[in-house]
């Protein structure tokens, strides 16, 4: 297994609730570091940007509202096969789904609000982090 970076968003839902820290602590705990991370907010343009692939499913617009209503914290996460990692701390989209630990099962408001985003494969994390992150704000 080969050292690999992953994207992660923790979303409006978490940070309204005070919860980045005990989720960066969960990638940690995972074996994941943390290169990058920074406290943003969204427009409705970056958003509707970043979630272009989803320009044409019924839940665009809601998702792009979500993702404005409150601050969200981009990181870039670093590890052994940190993909897949990290999309085994967070759990399945649906919290009712996720593991027990995950952060989907102890965080999640619901299938909408599950207060992470992670990225799906190697080609997606490198356009997630390029949205986010100049080569100067990533830490090796």
């Amino acid at each position: 297994m080969a050292i690999q970076r992953t994207f992660s968003i923790i979303k409006p839902d978490a940070t309204k609730r005070n919860l980045t820290g005990q989720i960066a602590a969960k990638f940690e705990e995972a074996g994941l570091r943390i290169v990058a991370s920074k406290r943003i907010q969204l427009t409705l343009a970056q958003a509707q940007a970043f979630y272009g692939v989803h320009a044409e499913r019924p839940f665009f617009d809601e998702l792009c509202e979500f993702m404005i209503s409150e601050p969200i914290v981009v990181q870039v996460l670093e590890g052994e096969d940190a993909i897949a990692k990290n999309r085994e701390v967070m759990g399945a989209t649906n919290p009712a789904d996720a593991a027990p630990g995950t952060i989907r099962k102890e965080f999640a408001l619901s299938i909408g609000e599950n207060s992470v985003h992670g990225s799906d494969a190697p080609e997606t994390a490198a356009e997630e982090i390029a949205f986010f992150f100049s080569g100067l704000e990533l830490v090796g």
